[in-house]
């Protein structure tokens, strides 16, 4: 008896263990079956960050988010390193001589001032603005410059762009993926080819809807619902656009042609919004003080935009970029090296695309095929 029953004991918890096994492997098909049909959906994003979008969609966004804040922070630049000895070159700028030529002629048309250096002394070239696209005449629609921003970190350069808004229009897209709301028609995903004869720059939009909690309006259409006091790049049917703290409720009136809304307003009335320092709303997936590539966009005075962009960046360091740049209200558009995306084009027919800063890690030839994100394009007028 007392071999049978010291048999039969193991058989026993073998067969438990099998159970237990195979009732783990049946849990993981409907896991297997959501990560291979995401993986196998159109997509222009790499496979690592397929992978990391479908772990924060099905449940892992916390363990994701902890892991980047622990890897970005032990990564966060150190104070100080030598000083640069010339800015880093920014290859969409175009020698204009048309607007040289008209400058010398009494020709005046408005251009933003020369961005003030931060440090000193100021590099060859620092904060001055140049033309982008060879058909812009003496009014450039788009003008391009660097600067540092923070004597602090004397390596970091910041980008920025001008965008006339006299002389432009600009339209959203909506991507193959992101909003992630039902739109019945997404139109192309990408530069319309009917319409690049006129392009002249594309540049990335805001966080996931679901990580903003924010709106958005298009076509007329408000596919997810307006939240008042949220920041909102929007366009109105008479074709003025706008960053502006939203306050028109939850539906976008008939007169809004698109609206896309991102967190606050990191800049307000000319001044830095001072909850930026330690307030919870820029926290979604990564801190507000987290050192990171990020992007925003603003209004100046005269209803002209300004795009910005840089690595090693907190949502503070980015408000003083664009205040610094002329901008009186502002707001964080995506971040991470991976969504950043500023491209000018100096020819017709997107003919020679080119990044805002040469360390923006996505092609210059984003936004010519289809792309996951929702996006912006600047087209002359």
């Amino acid at each position: 008896m007392f071999g049978s029953g010291s048999a039969e004991r193991p058989s026993r918890w073998s067969r438990a263990r099998r159970v237990a096994l195979l009732t783990g492997l049946l849990c993981l098909v409907p896991v297997l079956i959501s990560y291979v049909g995401t993986i196998a959906q159109r997509s222009d994003s790499s496979l690592g960050i397929r992978t990391v979008e479908w772990l924060r969609d099905h449940g892992a966004r916390g363990i994701v988010n902890t892991v980047e804040n622990w890897y970005y922070s032990l990564n966060a630049p150190a104070k100080g390193g030598p000083a640069l000895r010339a800015l880093p070159a920014q290859s969409g700028i175009f020698a204009s001589r048309t607007s040289v030529a008209a400058h010398h002629r009494g020709v005046h048309h408005y251009r933003p001032p020369r961005i003030r250096p931060i440090i000193h002394p100021a590099l060859p070239g620092e904060g001055m603005w140049h033309a982008t696209f060879a058909g812009g005449g003496s009014r450039p629609p788009v003008l391009i410059t660097s600067f540092r921003p923070d004597p602090s970190y004397p390596e970091l350069v910041a980008g920025v762009a001008w965008i006339d808004h006299t002389r432009t229009s600009v339209q959203l897209y909506p991507g193959l993926k992101e909003p992630a709301v039902s739109i019945p028609n997404r139109g192309p995903m990408e530069v319309p080819h009917a319409l690049r004869s006129g392009l002249v720059a594309t540049f990335n939009s805001g966080f996931k809807l679901a990580d903003s909690g924010g709106g958005f309006a298009y076509d007329g259409h408000t596919y997810a619902p307006m939240h008042d006091g949220l920041a909102t790049i929007v366009r109105y049917r008479s074709g003025r656009i706008d960053v502006t703290a939203w306050h028109g409720g939850a539906t976008a009136g008939p007169n809004v042609s698109y609206a896309r809304q991102d967190l606050p307003l990191i800049v307000d009335g000319g001044q830095v919004n001072p909850n930026l320092s330690n307030g919870p709303e820029w926290g979604a997936t990564l801190g507000n003080n987290v050192y990171v590539w990020r992007s925003g966009v603003g209004i100046d005075r005269r209803g002209n935009l300004i795009y910005a962009a840089a690595n090693d960046l907190t949502v503070g360091s980015l408000a003083r970029i664009l205040l610094h740049a002329g901008a009186v209200r502002a707001m964080e558009l995506d971040i991470n090296s991976y969504w950043p995306s500023f491209i000018t084009y100096r020819f017709p027919g997107a003919g020679r695309p080119a990044n805002l800063l040469a360390g923006m890690t996505r092609s210059p030839l984003r936004y010519l095929t289809p792309d996951d994100r929702d996006f912006f394009a600047v087209y002359l007028r």
